[in-house]
């Protein structure tokens, strides 16, 4: 039997690596975001430190991720200058990349292997972290919900690089 493959594989496996340009980690729900240089993502569960990490193994939100690319769209639709990557309760923060390509791809960034999933929708709590229009601006883009497959190290400036599951013969 083959393996189901992604049909953006063929075109995912030729995207330069990004880059990991910021990680943040919130301690409980609702708490304020904390930037770090390095975290260890654990398999399964979540980024060490992170209160995502103490969530339901497995989950398809483990961490979340989005671009440079995209908070400057957003701040483009907000009429804003620069927003910064806290405000939108992110994990990482990655450049270089366009993340709609990275769907259901698996990727590494340092030692760890991630899966991205389904879209990170903003939730109403945007309008009070960018104001009226918060929700609407970040529609889109919002970033990806990832899921951690293998335990590893990551530090800012590493990069992102995607891995294409080999063809079954």
């Amino acid at each position: 039997m083959l393996k189901k493959t992604n049909p953006l594989d063929r075109f995912a496996k030729d995207l330069p690596p990004g880059t990991l340009e910021w990680i943040g980690l919130r301690t409980a729900r609702r708490a304020p975001v904390t930037a770090v240089q390095q975290a260890v993502a654990i398999a399964e569960l979540g980024l060490e430190g992170d209160h995502r990490s103490e969530k339901t193994p497995g989950s398809g939100r483990q961490v979340t991720l989005i671009s440079r690319e995209f908070i400057e769209q957003t701040a483009h639709f907000l009429g804003r200058d620069s927003i910064d990557p806290d405000l939108l309760r992110r994990n990482l923060l990655v450049s270089g990349i366009n993340l709609h390509t990275l769907r259901h791809q698996q990727f590494t960034i340092g030692e760890a292997l991630f899966e991205a999933g389904a879209l990170c929708h903003p939730c109403s709590r945007m309008e009070t972290a960018l104001g009226k229009g918060g929700v609407a601006a970040m529609f889109g883009h919002g970033g990806l919900c990832c899921r951690i497959l293998r335990s590893g190290k990551i530090t800012v400036g590493d990069k992102l690089r995607v891995q294409v599951a080999p063809q079954n013969q």
